[in-house]
């Protein structure tokens, strides 16, 4: 083979920069192939295979996948010289490809019986691998390119055999995160600036001298930390949001929940400090913690985790925690009646690692804490096998589980990319009062609790069981200084009766069997008070459903916040589509496509698209379609949810549609009146106008639907038989909504003019044009607080207060009552699909 075969790959790298081996061409006949993890721009695994005395390379975005069911996207790259396959280290910021390499995998490869190398030509490759983790049978497939597409798109599949983890695909990416030729880890090989950037080739000695400096500079490292001032400062933690049931997919991890105190450590050598998640020093309280994190001589780190003890059964015991607080403990790591469990690592030697991906934070905290022992340890988890630890955790009388998306950022405060599923229902609430009781020397019977709801103190009922002597006694301490007068919150008389009342400044957690519908909490059992938490952060936590299953599109950036009003971020907006997509799809798949995209939120910068160049990728699809000068243009449509999930991945919120099909595009299919109402306008003005429009389409034989358009008017929309043209269609939706405005003139106007508007409805027909389009059922707003596009039943509409009752956060509420809509959009009558 002629060396210009590497060309491209010499022509991209600087030698005198990186230590990359330059390339030359080898000799043929090899059958090796190698995994190199690459943290460029984005993390990815570069898969690698020796043919023709180079390796051909491909680089794999979400790693290779032992799932038969994953197809992970490969994109081919340059072709790579054999002395490559040795390569780990760091390639210079400003390089092509800077970042860090790590040799992730090795072995030898060949063509499975019947099969052969020459039909990586025709677009397919069929192989067996024996690996030191990637083993058996595997296939690599071009997918079709599209005219003007640069880049080779491949997709990387498991075969189905003894080697195949069905469900678990991400098992290796999750769990293999050290080197298979120095057993280091990323974090360690970016660390290592002292020349070792190449390992292969030495023999026993020189290898022990490169690997002893690395351990020199890593120790180096440390010793810095006391050089560079204190521990890192407190940062406010990323919250979990409870959700009813376990997220499905591989882009999803899981972890035990621990029943203790949540913390994090911040370190910098033999100075340390511990804080509650509300930034509360509790340093003195943990004293043999505190001498476990000093001793190992850590970097500047800031560490996230869970302070818990254990019970009698081998469990977490929140009761335990309490009791070994209360008894005092030694100094001493031995002397710990209590362990931390680090699940995340916030920030490390100065840089922030907040931005980073959880899969990568996680990879740097398992290197930082790899010499740590006893009462020290790091929080396992899983991925993509979820529903069974959990399963296992509620078997085993433990709380429950934590679901975070792999791919995602840390994020202070409350989000749906950690979510908690729980095997019994424990929550915080306040205490607010205590009943007397008639049991001697037990100095109460039950305490009032109540959770704020809003501004308001709201009474939740009594708990009566949970308590041993000596927590009743400290309760009564407690709450003695406490006493006022009158109750802090409204409590039912039958509940008053007899109390005693105190100031809400005390948070116990119970747990309990459900709210009644009164919502008072039921079976309650006292587990013990949270110092740690504050009163005015009490509130009732409501299971939300679990997000979305993934698709096969990755959405970057989840926690990028796109409603600055309510909070919602991409990755709730992508959750939304997802599960309303099996609703929204039959109006919207196959249908060209307007989209109102706002790549960095709704408050900044928001324009239309119907056009595209390629950059949405594969599930976007393109119709050619005539404008009016004659030329023709590629418009948009989709076809399914992961069409949905790539226009959101590339910052789209609204899905406006045409009026036709992409294989009828001359042929409409419904008709709309966008009833838009002038300022001042009230709501009930619109629904009386809806309705009067249903009347007369119903009256020349046209069944029609009610959308609320989620801003501030209602569409009305007729399913039509294709067949007429558009002319046809423009021309009588024009003279309708004339016909209208001139019988009513006073509620009606059928021109554009704000000026003629006045005090008047707007009888949209406009969007009855070829080319026009008109927002499409269950889409969300670019609008405050995320409101959707939702189909309501005629007999409904009176009972709306506005055009925008419903939220991205209620998919749920749309699923469950789409089953009840009256033929909404679909065959009624023998009509077809709206």
């Amino acid at each position: 083979m002629p060396d210009d075969t590497l060309a491209p790959y010499n022509a991209k790298r600087n030698f005198t920069r990186t230590r990359e081996p330059a390339g030359k061409v080898g000799k043929t006949g090899g059958n090796s192939f190698v995994v190199q993890k690459h943290e460029a721009t984005r993390l990815h695994w570069d898969f690698r295979v020796e043919m023709d005395g180079v390796l051909k390379s491909w680089a794999v975005t979400k790693g290779p996948s032992l799932d038969p069911a994953d197809r992970r996207l490969a994109v081919r790259t340059e072709d790579h010289p054999l002395s490559y396959g040795d390569f780990e280290g760091a390639i210079p910021k400003g390089e092509y490809g800077g970042g860090t390499v790590m040799l992730w995998d090795r072995g030898t490869w060949a063509p499975v019986p019947g099969k052969s190398a020459d039909d990586l030509k025709d677009g397919h490759l069929h192989f067996v691998l024996h690996g030191e983790r990637m083993k058996g049978e595997w296939l690599l497939v071009r997918m079709k390119g599209r005219p003007g597409e640069k880049r080779e798109n491949w997709l990387l599949r498991k075969i189905e055999d003894s080697e195949a983890e069905p469900g678990d695909g991400d098992r290796l990416v999750a769990r293999a995160l050290t080197s298979v030729l120095t057993g280091r880890s990323m974090a360690a090989i970016a660390a290592d600036k002292g020349g070792t950037q190449s390992l292969a080739g030495l023999d026993g000695k020189a290898f022990a001298r490169k690997m002893a400096t690395a351990r020199t500079h890593n120790a180096g490292l440390k010793a810095r930390g006391k050089r560079r001032g204190g521990p890192p400062r407190f940062a406010s933690p990323q919250l979990a949001t409870l959700v009813d049931s376990v997220p499905h997919g591989n882009d999803w991890l899981h972890e035990i929940k621990f029943d203790g105190y949540r913390a994090l450590i911040a370190v910098a050598g033999d100075k340390v400090k511990l804080f509650t998640r509300n930034g509360l020093d509790w340093t003195a309280k943990f004293g043999p913690l505190v001498s476990a994190f000093a001793a190992i001589d850590l970097p500047p780190a800031l560490i996230d985790g869970e302070i818990v003890a254990f019970g009698a059964d081998g469990n977490p015991s929140f009761a335990t925690l309490q009791a070994a607080l209360k008894r005092g403990h030694g100094e001493k790591p031995a002397d710990a009646p209590f362990s931390f469990f680090a699940f995340d690592l916030l920030s490390l030697d100065g840089m922030d690692l907040k931005p980073l991906t959880l899969i990568e934070r996680k990879e740097r905290l398992e290197a930082l804490l790899r010499d740590a022992r006893a009462p020290i340890h790091i929080a396992d988890h899983v991925i993509g096998a979820g529903e069974a630890l959990y399963r296992s955790m509620c078997d085993a009388g433990q709380e429950g589980i934590i679901s975070k998306r792999a791919d995602a950022l840390y994020r202070a405060g409350r989000t749906r990319s950690w979510v908690k599923i729980k095997c019994t229902r424990r929550q915080e609430f306040v205490i607010i009062g205590w009943s007397k009781s008639r049991a001697r020397g037990r100095p109460f019977a039950s305490l009032l609790l109540a959770q704020h709801e809003g501004r308001t103190l709201r009474y939740k009922g009594k708990v009566g069981t949970g308590f041993d002597a000596a927590a009743m006694d400290e309760l009564a301490r407690a709450m003695a200084p406490l006493a006022v007068d009158e109750a802090p919150a409204d409590v039912p008389p039958t509940d008053a009766r007899g109390a005693s009342w105190i100031a809400p400044k005390l948070v116990a957690e119970i747990a309990f069997a459900e709210f009644t519908a009164d919502g008072r909490v039921r079976h309650g059992s006292f587990l013990g008070l949270r110092a740690d938490k504050k009163p005015r952060e009490v509130k009732p936590e409501r299971s939300r459903p679990a997000p979305a299953p993934a698709s096969a599109v990755t959405i970057t950036h989840p926690d990028r916040v796109i409603f600055p009003e309510s909070g919602q971020t991409k990755g709730e907006l992508a959750d939304y589509y997802g599960r309303v997509a099996p609703l929204m799809l039959p109006f919207a798949a196959r249908r060209p496509i307007s989209l109102v995209r706002c790549p960095q939120g709704r408050a900044r910068k928001c324009f239309f698209q119907k056009h595209d160049s390629g950059s949405f990728g594969s599930h976007v699809r393109h119709v050619p379609i005539r404008e009016k000068g004659g030329q023709t243009e590629d418009y948009l449509y989709i076809e399914d949810g992961d069409g949905l999930a790539a226009c959101v991945q590339m910052g789209t919120i609204e899905f406006h549609g045409w009026g036709s099909r992409v294989d009828a595009v001359e042929k409409p299919d419904r008709m709309i009146f966008d009833l838009d109402p002038d300022v001042g306008l009230d709501f009930d003005a619109v629904k009386r106008a809806a309705r009067d429009i249903r009347d007369r389409l119903r009256d020349i034989g046209l069944v029609s639907f009610a959308l609320l358009s989620g801003g501030k008017g209602v569409h009305v929309i007729a399913p039509l038989t294709p067949g007429h043209d558009w002319e046809t269609h423009k021309d009588f939706a024009s003279r309708f909504a004339q016909a209208l405005s001139v019988a009513e003139p006073d509620r009606f106007v059928a021109t554009m003019s704000k000026a003629k508007r006045k005090g008047r409805i707007f009888i949209d027909w406009l969007r009855n044009q070829r080319g026009s389009t008109a927002i499409l059922p269950y889409s969300a707003r670019a609008r405050a607080g995320a409101p959707v596009a939702a189909p309501i039943d005629w007999d409904e509409l009176d009972g709306m207060k506005d055009a925008h009752p419903f939220a991205i956060g209620d998919a749920a509420t749309l699923i469950e009552r789409a089953s009840r809509l009256k033929g909404w959009g679909f065959a009624a009558q023998g009509l077809p699909p709206l």
